[in-house]
């Protein structure tokens, strides 16, 4: 099958398990952002999605998604997302490249993010390690509170992500999304910032990550097919 068409029809499996669990939570599946994890994916995988309608892209590496930027600028209307860790030397590449960076884990990385772009404010969201895994990144439970203190009036924290540990099913996912959930709410309350997004869940979980109450899903695998090596 070509590969537009694939990818199309992937595309249109996957919009309507995200209507199915944003119909099961009492949701509108309107206030969901899908962003397609596209690391590694040619840039005629990402033209064909375009083409199906997808305007969300997320790209793990700067210097990847910059390349990609430049071949792919004819496309109106596209959205690039940082959903990889983001060091703190790539940050003024980072900063106006992105609609939405997802990955801020340090009180460092969000004030190297201000000094790159300091109007308009870089839109952001704080990655959180639920998990405590040394593998990851991610700033710990305790630490976040720090690092909006640290971004107000310099960056738009928007929200909050996280990747859960691996586990044997999508359900083992679910205490993670909704402990994501429960601290958002307590820091904007406390913050007095709306802090309106909740990035997580993936292909493999992603139907319980929106039950959960995410409002941006990133996938790849379910859309572009597996990755090859």
């Amino acid at each position: 099958m070509p590969i537009d068409h694939a990818i199309k029809e992937r595309l249109t499996i996957v919009r309507a398990r995200i209507g199915a669990a944003a119909y099961k939570a009492k949701r509108d599946a309107s206030s969901i952002r899908l962003v397609l994890a596209s690391k590694t994916q040619p840039s005629e995988a990402i033209r064909a999605a375009w083409e199906a309608g997808a305007r969300d892209f997320g790209e793990n590496y700067v210097q990847e998604a910059i390349a990609k930027r430049a071949e792919l600028a004819d496309l109106t209307e596209i959205r690039w997302h940082l959903i990889g860790h983001l060091q703190t030397n790539k940050a003024k590449t980072a900063a106006n490249a992105f609609a939405l960076i997802h990955s801020v884990d340090s009180i460092r990385l969000a004030e190297a993010i201000a000094r790159a772009q300091p109007s308009p404010h870089v839109h952001a969201l704080i990655e959180v390690n639920l998990g405590g895994e040394l593998s990851k990144t991610g700033v710990a439970p305790d630490g976040v509170e720090a690092i909006l203190d640290a971004a107000r009036g310099k960056i738009e924290i928007d929200g909050l992500m996280t990747i859960p540990p691996p586990g044997p099913s999508a359900e083992a996912a679910r205490p993670y999304f909704a402990r994501l959930r429960e601290m958002r709410d307590v820091l904007a309350i406390q913050s007095r910032l709306a802090l309106s997004e909740l990035s997580m869940g993936m292909t493999d979980d992603f139907d319980v990550a929106i039950e959960e109450g995410a409002t941006i899903v990133r996938i790849g695998r379910a859309i572009f097919g597996e990755r090859k090596k």
